[in-house]
């Protein structure tokens, strides 16, 4: 409908009046029209009782902040099940600090004032903004850290994903909330397994929701590393919730840090549809925190059954092994009783002769023995002498030849012996002139200072 505008005439006027002239004119221009914008949900507020959403809707400048503009909206009867069938799809509360694509009609109320009454939401908006966002931290992920981040077709290999778990898990290091309904799920999980496995925990708990807590985490993460204890798995678990609280797990330096973590990352986010980056770059990603309990679990049970397994083959082996040494032994001993038997009667006619011989003859063995234990005697002491007497003749004669040769002989044949700093020179290349010498004679020791030195041939002591 048209609008009526104010008249002309300055006269004062009332404000209801004016409110409805703005009512008029701004339901005659947006009165049949709707609008899809793009917008920030700010002060939200839910009424159960009537099933109204209040809300404001801004827009800022990407740069700065700053707010660009800002107006209320509220929602409805049917609006409020496009909302929860929004939530619904999305895995997305509709909350604040959330940006969203709705349909909005404009009204002005003169008790309330300008309001957009929202229509619709677009779902499709939302997850499109969640994988963007998702897709853009990946890729930067593979391109900046090339060095334990790859991607081979669509799956991710990480440093830690390529870790060799250790045969047994026992030491666990849990990044948790504490008030975790998801730690207490895991805990139960571990204490009361069916096989009677202990296990040593320490826990770590910050809040893990919230994108805002994903440097708290990291710094959980920092703690667990430098702790130095020799955990066999670091295990991340949250429960359930919404998309937006596993947003933090989407971090970029988080799961960074998870990708080339030492100690192999098992994840138990409580997501049931899609992976969160810190699943993909983690070690080992499951669904739950009980499903990361049944995982250490049945990992650890794999190791006993292949102990008892081999146990079972072993103790197979060595039946085996004894019944087969059992027949060789019942064989080898039938084989000595036959073959004994069999030289027993080769061998019993010359045993019988070699009896009779012993028998017969022992005086002359006896006596024969007897005297070649006598000749025997008889050289060995002749031949004693002569050895003793020979060996004394070598003796003397070397005896001679030391003293001929020993220095003090020489000494007196009237050669000398020249020494430099109390060391024997057997020549002249190391003395110079001025050099002080001891010249040794054989009764006399002299000591002197070289003033000259002349090479000679040593003709002169030519015989």
């Amino acid at each position: 409908m048209a609008a009526h505008l104010p008249p002309s005439n300055p006269a004062p006027i009332r404000l209801s009046e004016l409110t409805r002239w703005l009512q008029q004119t701004i339901e005659g221009v947006f009165g049949q029209q709707s609008f899809w914008i793009i917008a920030d949900v700010t002060n939200y507020t839910y009424k159960p009782q009537s099933n109204y959403h209040y809300f404001e809707l801004v827009e800022k400048d990407k740069s700065s902040s700053k707010i660009l503009a800002k107006i209320a909206g509220r929602a409805w009867g049917n609006a409020s099940i496009n909302i929860s069938n929004f939530e619904k799809a999305t895995g997305q509360k509709f909350r604040n600090d959330i940006n969203v694509l709705i349909q909005v009609s404009v009204q002005y109320n003169p008790s309330f004032g300008l309001q957009l009454n929202l229509i619709d939401i677009d779902t499709n908006f939302t997850l499109g903004q969640f994988e963007q966002q998702r897709k853009a931290t990946l890729e930067r992920l593979v391109r900046e850290n090339p060095d334990f981040i790859q991607k081979q077709g669509e799956e991710y290999l990480t440093r830690n994903g390529s870790l060799k778990l250790n045969n047994v898990i026992q030491r666990i290091a849990v990044l948790s909330s504490e008030t975790s309904a998801g730690y207490l799920d895991f805990k139960h999980t571990l204490d009361h397994n069916a096989f009677n496995y202990r296990f040593e925990i320490d826990n770590y708990f910050t809040l893990v929701q919230g994108e805002v807590n994903a440097r708290q985490v990291l710094t959980k993460l920092i703690e667990v590393f430098q702790s130095g204890k020799p955990y066999d798995v670091l295990v991340i678990i949250r429960g359930g919730g919404a998309q937006m609280d596993f947003l933090i797990f989407d971090n970029y330096d988080l799961s960074r840090a998870i990708a080339r973590f030492p100690i192999p990352v098992i994840t138990g986010i409580g997501h049931q549809k899609n992976e969160t980056i810190a699943d993909l770059m983690a070690h080992t990603a499951t669904k739950t925190p009980t499903k990361v309990a049944e995982f250490i679990i049945a990992h650890n049970r794999n190791f006993e059954e292949s102990i008892l397994n081999l146990q079972k083959m072993m103790l197979i082996k060595t039946y085996q092994l004894i019944n087969l040494q059992k027949d060789r032994l019942v064989q080898l001993n039938n084989n000595i009783i036959h073959t004994s038997r069999n030289s027993i009667h080769r061998n019993q006619h010359g045993l019988m002769n070699l009896s009779a011989t012993i028998l017969t003859n022992p005086k002359i063995i006896i006596s024969n023995r007897k005297k070649d234990l006598s000749n025997l005697s008889s050289n060995l002491q002749s031949y004693s002498k002569m050895y003793f007497v020979n060996k004394e003749a070598y003796l003397g004669h070397f005896i001679s030849i030391m003293k001929l040769m020993s220095p003090q002989n020489i000494l007196n044949k009237g050669f000398a012996i020249i020494k430099v700093n109390n060391k024997i020179v057997s020549n002249a290349d190391g003395i110079e002139k001025g050099t002080e010498l001891t010249v040794q004679f054989a009764d006399t020791q002299i000591n002197t200072t070289v003033n000259d030195k002349t090479k000679h041939n040593g003709s002169e002591f030519n015989l």
